[in-house]
């Protein structure tokens, strides 16, 4: 592993502690929201870095497919929010 890949890795890790608090310490159930859309990007992120460095195909494909999960997961929480059902 080369030191960027090291660093890389280190800086989402932060990241993701940073996410955590906000998750456990949002003062409103919006800023949980952002919080928890925000790791499922690092989750995207360090899935396909991982596939990247140990030269795994697959995982970059589970990447994409987690994107989206978190992209719809997202609106159908974002219109919990609102009060609205799911199909307006």
């Amino acid at each position: 592993m080369s030191v960027l890949s090291l660093g890389i890795q280190i800086v989402l890790g932060i990241a993701a502690f940073l996410c955590l608090f906000r998750i456990f310490k949002g003062p409103t159930i919006a800023d949980r929201m952002v919080g928890v859309d925000i790791m499922g990007i690092l989750f995207v992120g360090i899935t396909a870095l991982t596939g990247i460095l140990y030269d795994l195909p697959y995982l970059i494909d589970i990447a994409i497919a987690l994107a989206l999960i978190s992209f719809v997961a997202t609106l159908a929480l974002a219109k919990y929010l609102e009060r609205r059902t799911l199909d307006d």
